[in-house]
């Protein structure tokens, strides 16, 4: 993508009607904006970076850069992990994290109306003053956006039970390439009047159009949860286990599977009383039913009937959240080995989702390309609906390592769909993957889908070259 041919027309056209604060063209912050958290994908140097708080402000920014043919790219925390919030060469950065009002919270519809830029927490505890839950909770639930969310189509530790961002998306207020604004969705809790453009925009990674305000779907406060903590001797007792669980009809809050590396990380970290031995297999399981006690004794039972070594459950909501906590260790435990090892690593997080009865026979796979590529994988992921996440550590100054690493990230997408899986469970396709894309969908969905980019965006300005490219 080329420069803009008239940089400062643009930037005169943009301050026409938006504040100075809103644009950004120091270098440092153009870098800052550049890319999102995903390693291996391309970004280029913005134009600029706007920051509009109205929905109008956009507007007026996609009226601009269409007619000068200027690329925007939209962002919003840039936590994503696959590389649709990377900038082009010359583009118009939008960035939404100054929209970030709360606009209504309606408990009698048990919906809430909100802009892009609320981070996930700030929600989730603005509804929870009213008796209510927004549960998805991604891993960056702290900082990542609802904009980002519904880009991306984010999930979470609780969406084996309570679904992903695009099930509680009902509406969304929307800004076209070209600057029109148009609303999809409805506020009723039925309807099917037209195609279904809210669940088309959900998971676009920003490629159709630019999301400025969300009506959410809410649920009642979540009940108090009771948790267990089981260690296993292999990968297919812990397997097992996860596939008589579901089997059983049982309907758990949370099923999270860490496997042996993750396990020892986790062990060698030292804060953690339950963590104390490692084994081949961790399976954390929360309940938090109409009666967690009985359903977590069935759940520990399925446990050690499939061969666990060790289970501890909870008899209170203290216990119960300290179980919850060894797998939020996670991500400061691989910290701690990655400094174990010296400065300079990079932590490659990878999402791939397989048919539940697979996910063993993936993990072992996932073992033997660490092995065969002499890298360290810690895998580690939601085991109740397949999604697994295999952490490559390695280091991006040694070309060597480099280069075994992207060798291991294809073989393990070459493993998950040959498992009958995909190469994305909730990250995204952005630039990352867009290979894999082809591979996953197929020539015909493919350009089905290139026709409906086409449709929303036939100048190709709307986040090019990310997901299907045009």
């Amino acid at each position: 993508m080329s420069l803009p041919c008239d940089t400062p027309l643009l930037l005169s056209r943009l301050r026409s009607a938006l504040p100075a604060d809103a644009l950004l063209t120091d270098p440092a912050d153009l870098a800052a904006h550049s890319r999102d958290t995903a390693p291996f994908s391309e970004c280029g140097t913005p134009a600029v970076v706007v920051l509009p708080r109205t929905a109008e402000q956009v507007e007026h920014v996609m009226r601009t850069a269409y007619e000068l043919d200027v690329p925007v790219v939209p962002q919003g925390a840039r936590t994503g992990l696959a590389g649709a919030a990377n900038a082009v060469d010359g583009c118009v950065v939008l960035s939404t994290t100054a929209m970030d009002r709360i606009l209504s919270v309606d408990p009698a519809n048990r919906l809430v109306r909100c802009e892009p830029g609320v981070t996930t927490r700030r929600l989730a505890e603005a509804v929870a003053a009213h008796g209510l839950t927004y549960p998805p909770d991604p891993a960056s639930w702290e900082t990542c956006t609802i904009g980002g969310n519904i880009a991306t189509g984010a999930g979470g530790i609780c969406c084996v039970k309570y679904g992903v961002t695009a099930d509680y998306v009902l509406g969304l207020d929307l800004v076209l390439p070209d600057g029109r604004r148009m609303r999809t969705g409805r506020d009723t809790a039925k309807g099917v009047a037209g195609y279904d453009l809210t669940r088309l925009v959900v998971g676009s990674e920003g490629t159709l159009a630019v999301v400025v305000g969300a009506t959410l779907a809410l649920r009642p406060a979540r009940p108090p949860a009771l948790s267990l903590l089981a260690r296993f001797p292999t990968l297919t007792a812990a397997g097992d286990a996860v596939a008589a669980i579901i089997a059983a009809g049982h309907t758990p809050s949370a099923l999270e599977l860490l496997d042996r590396a993750t396990t020892r990380a986790v062990v060698d970290l030292g804060t953690h009383p339950l963590m104390r031995a490692a084994g081949a297999a961790t399976l954390i399981v929360e309940s938090d039913g109409a009666d967690p006690s009985a359903e977590l004794t069935a759940m520990e039972l399925l446990c050690k009937e499939a061969g666990a070594d060790e289970v501890t459950a909870s008899a209170t909501a203290e216990e119960a959240r300290e179980i919850i906590e060894a797998r939020r260790l996670v991500t400061p435990a691989l910290g701690a080995r990655m400094a174990s090892r010296g400065g300079g690593l990079t932590a490659f997080i990878e999402d791939v989702a397989v048919p539940r009865t697979e996910l063993p026979r993936l993990i072992g796979l996932i073992e033997g390309i660490a092995d065969h590529h002499r890298l360290e994988v810690f895998t580690l992921g939601h085991a109740g609906d397949g999604n697994l996440h295999p952490t490559v550590v390695f280091d991006a100054s040694d070309p060597d390592e480099l280069a075994r690493a992207r060798a291991a990230y294809d073989d393990i997408m070459a493993a998950g769909l040959a498992l009958g899986g995909t190469t994305t469970g909730e990250h995204g396709i952005g630039t990352l993957k867009r290979e894999w894309l082809e591979r996953e969908l197929g020539p015909v969905s493919l350009e089905l889908q290139r026709g409906l980019k086409r449709l929303f965006d036939p100048k190709n300005l709307l986040n090019p070259g990310k997901v299907v490219s045009a």
